[in-house]
């Protein structure tokens, strides 16, 4: 059972929907998809009737949750939607993995009155839930942590028009300290004993310390070797905690060393935006069909012939200070690689990004990663 929300839906997702046949909840938003893709669409009464008899559901985006928790609200999988959702409660859920773990959650209104003066920096500072859609704050100093909490109320007080008085005042934010290491995606599922089914490993790149910003991931054959079965190991650990069965997630994970900790779990889907489609374009996976299937990925087989290549996942960010009708130079960010499988031009003014572009690199050609990584992107604008 499928829930396509805003803001975005992409055309490979939609032709796999159109191709095998898989129900669609029916909204304002899939009736218009389904103008382009013939869609299996169906109502509340049998959506909810696939799901209580044990269909597997999957959504497209976090918007789809609220008809969930409608409709579903007292089975297991709304508790474990709402346990990952709240990152300071799957910090406490997952605490006894990590007990030197420093994290405290803090109510809105504590914010400014916090003297963190004492506190071991870097530390991070981020909403306990991801509702506002603020952002994730890296503080080094006291000043930073300063001028979080200013913009944080900035934002907040121009939330006030759109939300209940009551919501905006019980939020709360995670502060907890700065996770060092290497960071990974991972789109897996929990198959129905709660075995982990790892579908894709994703390298998260930083141009710096203070850059938290997603413009680029990458995957190969050695990501997967090396990660696949210690992150399988750490998914069957959590999930002796959590209890999650049917059930999938786009995990984000630091990892030094042995030690491998999460930042956070999104429910009920893979990489978001659709970009769980990068599965399919490295390594011939898709993701959705294999959960709602039951498919485990032989990656032994998979991965042969892929040695020495990299595959990419570029998010084309709009730069902070857009001027006036900018239009995006997209053939001259093809030109830039050594080989596009997919230019994804995305027109929803909603979403802060142009696109995505999936690409596959060899060793010779790294440079132009370094190199979008480093962009501002200005320099594709026209």
């Amino acid at each position: 059972m499928i829930l396509l929300d805003r803001p975005y839906v992409s055309k490979h997702f939609l032709s796999y929907l159109e191709r095998s046949g898989q129900p669609v909840l029916d909204t304002p938003f899939t009736a218009e998809l389904a103008r382009d893709y013939a869609l299996h669409l169906v109502d509340d009464a049998e959506a909810e009737r696939r799901c209580r008899s044990g269909e597997r559901l999957y959504t497209s985006s976090e918007n789809a949750l609220e008809w969930v928790h409608e409709h579903l609200g007292d089975l297991p999988v709304v508790r474990h939607i709402d346990a990952m959702k709240d990152k300071a409660a799957l910090r406490r859920m997952l605490a006894g993995m990590y007990p030197d773990f420093f994290f405290r959650e803090i109510p809105v209104d504590e914010l400014a009155g916090t003297d963190v003066s004492g506190w071991k920096k870097p530390f991070i500072l981020k909403p306990s839930v991801g509702f506002f859609s603020l952002g994730v704050y890296t503080i080094t100093s006291d000043a930073d942590w300063a001028d979080a909490v200013a913009d944080i109320e900035r934002n907040l007080r121009e939330r006030r028009d759109n939300f209940p008085e009551s919501v905006v005042d019980q939020s709360s934010f995670l502060v907890e300290e700065y996770i060092t290491g290497e960071e990974f995606a991972v789109d897996v599922y929990f198959d129905g004993a709660g075995e982990p089914v790892i579908l894709n490993i994703f390298t998260h790149r930083f141009a710096s310390l203070s850059d938290v910003s997603d413009r680029l991931y990458f995957t190969s054959k050695d990501v997967i070797e090396a990660n696949k079965a210690r992150f399988e190991a750490f998914f069957r650990k959590a999930n002796a905690l959590m209890g999650v069965r049917d059930f999938p997630a786009h995990v984000e994970l630091r990892v030094e060393g042995d030690r491998i900790l999460p930042i956070e779990f999104n429910a009920m889907r893979f990489a978001g935006l659709c970009t769980t489609d990068m599965a399919y374009f490295a390594f011939g996976i898709n993701t959705v069909d294999c959960y709602l299937n039951d498919v485990k990925p032989d990656f032994a087989s998979i991965l042969q012939g892929r040695e020495g290549k990299t595959y990419s996942m570029v998010i084309l960010d709009k730069p902070k200070s857009l001027p006036p009708s900018s239009a995006f130079d997209y053939d001259l960010l093809a030109s830039r690689f050594q080989k596009v499988l997919e230019l994804r031009k995305v027109d929803v003014p909603e979403l802060p990004a142009f696109g995505f572009v999936f690409t596959e690199t060899d060793a010779a050609h790294a440079g132009e990663l370094d190199a979008i990584l480093r962009s501002d992107l200005t320099e594709f604008l026209r």
